[in-house]
């Protein structure tokens, strides 16, 4: 008898323990959430989980700097509405004021953990116009952002991270200056790239020997009212990689298409290529001489599989998918 209730007593501590391990949590600005704050619910989550754990966030203004943890692995952040579930702050490179690398330091959304997924939100800076500030910042693999708005001007999004793959599906993004630049290899699929000034839309800084940079394909390049003169990159670095496939890009691409940083030495090393986009903006006659038009042969190997490959000891074959 004292062994059966020493084991009733043990399954009842196991039942205590497995009810308080909560893998999904709901944020909400008022008192319907478990935390009203994305951060507190972040930090409350296990770290490194045998499971996915999902944050819900429900429709509001979150004024706060978000860090996904490299320790949060596996973590989705679901909002409720693109439109209306706002992560935002207004750090920006000189309010930061910390030497030249200020900039990496100002961002709302900070990814350092792996199988990363964002739904369902928008990400903004609302500094405004007055340099470099950073509203997504993503340094980690196998992150997927479906359908986000990044919403910023200079340095908007910072897609980044040697060895680090990241995938942008029915996304929105806005800036104004270099407003996606890193140096990941980052798949852009059905987005709108809306630039808000006559400037620079890339600025990718791929690692040398990398065999994809920045990839768009299928999406849309816009532009603010009275925006007409916008280039589609600039090499940050000198093995730079941007491809454009199937896109529509507006008449406030300059014919030019690209144009060089500093150093005239890059444009030997760099990588910027073009294939069957429409629009006036798509127009390639007057094309940089060191640009790139893709065969159809060529155009076949960029695909999500090929692009976003996976490495043999990752089990999910398709992680981009989930």
């Amino acid at each position: 008898m004292k062994k059966i209730t020493i084991l009733y007593f043990f399954l009842f501590q196991l039942l205590i323990s497995l009810a308080g391990n909560n893998y999904h949590f709901t944020v909400a600005t008022d008192s319907t959430g478990d935390f009203n704050s994305i951060q507190k619910a972040i930090d409350a989550t296990k770290a490194f989980p045998p499971h996915r754990l999902t944050i819900f966030v429900k429709n509001g203004i979150y004024n706060e700097k978000v860090k996904v943890h490299s320790w949060n692995t596996d973590l989705s952040i679901i909002g409720e509405s693109a439109e209306n579930t706002i992560i935002t702050f207004d750090d920006y490179f000189d309010k930061i004021n910390l030497g030249r690398n200020s900039t990496f330091h100002t961002w709302t959304m900070l990814v350092e953990a792996h199988n990363f997924i964002a739904e369902n939100l928008t990400i903004a800076n609302t500094a405004g116009p007055v340099g470099q500030a950073i509203a997504l910042q993503v340094e980690a693999d196998q992150c997927i952002f479906r359908n986000i708005r990044v919403l910023g001007h200079q340095d908007a999004l910072y897609a980044a991270g040697i060895n680090c793959r990241q995938y942008f599906k029915d996304c929105y993004i806005e800036g104004t200056t270099d407003f996606i630049f890193g140096s990941a290899t980052a798949l852009f699929e059905n987005c709108t790239i809306n630039s808000k000034s006559n400037s620079y839309i890339t600025a990718a800084s791929t690692p040398k020997g990398f065999d994809f940079g920045y990839v768009f394909m299928n999406c849309k390049f816009t532009a603010s009212n009275g925006v007409d003169s916008v280039y589609l990159g600039r090499p940050w670095r000198k093995f730079a990689k941007t491809v454009i496939i199937n896109c529509e890009l507006g008449n406030h691409i300059v014919p030019e298409g690209w144009k060089a940083w500093d150093n005239a030495d890059d444009l030997f090393s760099t990588y910027y290529a073009e294939y069957n986009n429409l629009g006036s903006g798509g127009k390639t006659e007057k094309r940089v001489v060191w640009s790139h038009q893709l065969t159809p042969i060529e155009a076949n190997g960029y695909t999500a599989e090929t692009i976003l490959k996976t490495r043999q000891q990752i089990k999910t074959a398709k992680w981009y998918i989930q």
